[in-house]
């Protein structure tokens, strides 16, 4: 990938970086950590990945996403918000309880959200059956979903990985958030899925393992992805939890608290002093 493609993706996943602490802040909660983490994801699948279009949301030959970790919805609002689905200013909105972008993903109200998830596992669970759908139809759609590592710990994930598997699904690409930390402290404290990518090849899957704040292979991966025929691809992607908030960064606490004022206004000059040094 050349650079200045590099340098364009950077900028947004800021700029995403940007909403996601704007929205958080504005809504007194929700969480922090695991939306920073999966920005360079997100941006490169909605700006060099997935077939979508922000005039039509429900284009029938869109390529489908799932945000199977939905508690990372701040992410996902940002992303949509930035590729034009509706107003960036609707992201301070986050949580009010007359506002459209709520704590989780709802498919019902919000446009550009192809699965409402929050319910950790059901997510991939609901790629399986989409990618399922794609084959039974001959549609040419992708179905794409990203996961946490400590969500992975939930029994229904390796039942989809198993059917997913099992019915050769090509048109399928999970990604795993491996950042290490859930919600009580780290995965090896709480309930090791480790090895992750192991888990996933004993079930049949394509499994890349990368650097999830690297565009290079994060481009590489989904090359990969897309010409592996007969089974389901699995990213396991190594990222920081916090990425781009010093404080937040591979801090545990940072899972699903709001900063104070104080700490935004951290957060804040160090987001945007590194988009003035993108886009200089």
């Amino acid at each position: 990938m050349d650079n200045s493609k590099k340098k364009e993706l950077a900028v947004f996943a800021t700029k995403a970086r940007i909403g996601i602490i704007e929205g958080v802040h504005s809504a007194k909660a929700g969480h922090p950590g695991g939306s920073l983490s999966i920005c360079e994801v997100l941006s490169y699948l909605y700006n060099e990945e997935m077939r979508v279009d922000p005039k039509n949301p429900k284009w029938q030959s869109r390529d489908r996403f799932v945000l199977s970790k939905g508690h990372g919805a701040p992410a996902l609002y940002a992303t949509l918000a930035l590729k034009g689905f509706f107003p960036v200013e609707d992201l301070k909105t986050l949580r009010k309880s007359d506002s459209y972008l709520q704590g989780h993903p709802n498919m019902n109200k919000i446009p550009g959200v192809d699965m409402s998830t929050g319910s950790l596992g059901q997510g991939i669970s609901a790629a399986v059956g989409m990618a399922i759908g794609a084959k039974l139809d001959n549609a040419d759609f992708r179905v794409y979903t990203i996961l946490g590592d400590g969500e992975i710990e939930e029994g229904e994930v390796w039942e989809a990985a198993m059917l997913a598997g099992n019915r050769q699904l090509d048109n399928l690409v999970a990604i795993v958030d491996y950042n290490g930390l859930q919600i009580d402290g780290t995965i090896e404290e709480v309930n090791s899925a480790y090895p992750i990518a192991d888990k996933f090849k004993a079930f049949n899957w394509n499994v890349i393992e990368i650097d999830g704040h690297n565009y290079d292979e994060i481009e590489a991966a989904f090359n990969n992805a897309k010409q592996t025929k007969g089974k389901p691809t699995c990213i396991v992607m190594k990222t920081v939890k916090g990425k781009g908030v010093s404080y937040m960064e591979n801090a545990v606490g940072w899972h699903g608290k709001a900063p104070n004022d104080e700490e935004y206004e951290i957060a804040m000059g160090e987001l945007n002093a590194a988009l003035k040094e993108l886009e200089a």
